[in-house]
């Protein structure tokens, strides 16, 4: 790190960092934009073109960085079960390959046609294919997204990316060697052999090894979450070792311990260092930007962005759509996925190192990088009104019969019959549902995730897949013998639109919704909730009035009553 004037030290300079970190953070929540963009702006700001006190590439911010983008993929692994790799293996799969070979495809022509040497346009065109796996995981978990059906399919879309990735840069470092086409068949079968084997040793840990040592280290909460750390951080080298990358192996050694009963209290714990760790990631990032570069490249680059922005998003949603999926959750995953990727700045350096391209060629990839990871924390942050908005034009894409959603249900044709629906089967929901299936109301539960709709299902209730924050969904419901109809999902926005969508679909019944907020309960009220949950004051409320022995609970002013 470049000496910051008249402070001394490595660590006076990163108290100032974090002091700059956290002033700019705080002006751009208090401006409602997301904090990826706030700190990436700490990166130009502190970077080279501006302050100079970082350069981007020093080891210690480096070294810090990497280790929160392994945290960041050993918490998604965390959360991977064999189940989403049978729903979602195939649509990843084909919507994976179908973009990366459609991008690559027209980015190289519209490169071509921009002046472009070939080789320069190659290399551009399949940065611009790739999609920031730190930036789209980081963002769907903030919102609460990464387990719904666009975050699971984005998720396996990543995955498929990557693995095109580490194929391009195995023939890239092939094609310099001497014998070419022998060593780049040398390094497939290299690979191809060392992913079988670490798979199978994977199994072996996962089957006999983990589950014992976890009972163990789980006595000691401190010791789990170090170990966790250990293997994420262990593996990520082993990855990158074996010819892989770090990303790789962190995210298989999450899916080490996704099956053990301690994957939770693992990920619940290590959230708050993952995203500390990534803060510098982003500033680093942000310092990267050359602004003396710009006026050079800005046109280009501005050309690249707008096709990766928008042409990109287009490929995803015309390639779901011919696999069965609704322009909804097309367009949703193809937003996610409008930008390039952290691997789209690594594969420009491998090229940069062996004299495929030059250094202009490299930076032109670094700033559509820096612009579309920018732009794109919007798309994902404000994912749905964008999509609300933009509908209207999106019907050529709409299936008239969405096979592959309706799959995902495995009772697509039973008619439900209800008293109440409830959207949302965490833990708030199925407290409700046991309550009011005790006072012998049927409840149909509705959940956005498949396996969760599956558990309820498994124990005999009545559930069905689906999403409150979709304003066409409501109208698949049965409605007219429903009484209530409860979101136990604390956002203003999902309430809002379950609220205007239940009125459009014509339900007579009575709503209510929950959240955390005052201000969002009197919102909500007046956009035509009869009830508004707080589950935290109500709790309290009935809690203080047991401990002060009232002779019976006060009526809850939020609560749902039974009538």
């Amino acid at each position: 790190m470049a000496d910051i004037p008249a402070i001394e030290g490595v660590f006076n300079q990163f108290a100032i960092l974090l002091l700059v970190a956290a002033v700019i953070g705080f002006i751009g929540t208090r401006l409602k934009q997301p904090l990826v963009v706030s700190f990436i702006a700490v990166g130009v700001l502190v970077g080279p073109s501006v302050l100079g006190w970082v350069d981007g590439h020093e080891p210690m911010m480096e070294l810090l960085a990497e280790i929160g983008i392994a945290l960041l993929l050993f918490v998604v692994g965390l959360k991977l079960d064999l189940h989403l790799i049978r729903t979602m293996g195939p649509v990843a799969l084909v919507t994976g390959l179908g973009q990366v070979a459609l991008t690559a495809l027209v980015g190289f022509l519209i490169a071509l046609a921009a002046g472009l040497e070939p080789v320069a346009a190659l290399y551009v065109a399949v940065a611009l294919t790739f999609s920031s796996t730190i930036i789209v995981v980081k963002l769907l978990s903030d919102k609460k997204e990464i387990d719904a059906l666009h975050g699971r399919i984005a998720i396996g879309i990543l995955i498929v990316q990557d693995i095109c990735v580490i194929l391009t840069m195995i023939l890239i470092t092939s094609l310099t060697a001497a014998d070419g086409e022998a060593h780049i068949g040398y390094e497939v079968a290299r690979v191809v052999l060392t992913g079988i084997g670490v798979l199978a040793v994977l199994a072996l840990l996962m089957r006999y090894v983990l589950p014992r040592l976890l009972d163990v280290l789980a006595r000691t909460p401190e010791l789990l979450v170090l170990f966790s750390i250990a293997l994420a951080v262990s593996m990520a080298t082993g990855g990158d070792m074996l010819g892989f990358s770090k990303e790789v192996g962190a995210f298989l050694a999450g899916i080490a311990i996704a099956s053990t009963p301690y994957r939770e209290a693992v990920a619940s714990r290590l959230t708050a260092l993952r995203d500390f760790l990534l803060l510098f990631f982003f500033i680093s990032l942000g310092a990267q930007l050359d602004l003396a570069t710009i006026g050079d490249q800005i046109g280009l680059a501005l050309l690249f962005s707008a096709f990766v922005l928008l042409v990109k998003p287009l490929i995803i949603l015309a390639i779901m759509g011919i696999m069965g999926y609704r322009k909804r959750t097309g367009t949703l995953t193809g937003l996610t996925l409008a930008q390039i990727s952290e691997f789209s700045l690594i594969l420009g350096s491998l090229g940069l190192s062996v004299g495929h391209i030059d250094q202009e060629a490299m930076a032109l990839i670094t700033l559509v990088g820096l612009i579309t990871i920018g732009v794109s924390t919007y798309l994902i942050f404000y994912a749905r009104p964008i999509y609300e908005r933009l509908a209207p034009l999106l019907e050529v894409f709409e299936r008239s019969t969405p096979y592959a959603e309706i799959a995902l249900d495995s009772q697509p044709g039973q008619h439900y019959e209800a008293d109440v629906v409830i959207f949302g089967l965490g833990r708030y929901g199925h407290q409700l549902a046991k309550n009011f299936e005790a006072r012998g109301w049927r409840v149909l539960g509705i959940d956005f995730d498949p396996v969760v709709v599956a558990e309820w299902r498994d124990a005999g209730n009545m559930a069905h897949y689906g999403d409150a924050s979709d304003p066409e969904f409501p109208r698949s419901l049965p409605l007219g013998d429903v009484r209530w109809i409860i979101s136990t999902t604390p956002d203003r926005d999902v309430g809002g639109t379950l609220i205007n969508a239940l009125r459009a679909a014509g339900y007579q019944g009575r709503l209510a919704v929950t959240v955390h907020t005052r201000m969002d309960a009197d919102y909500l009220r007046r956009k035509g909730a009869d009830r508004v949950l707080m589950p935290f004051v109500d709790a309290a409320e009935m809690a203080v009035a047991e401990i002060t022995g009232g002779p019976d609970l006060p009526e809850r002013r939020n609560g749902v009553q039974q009538p």
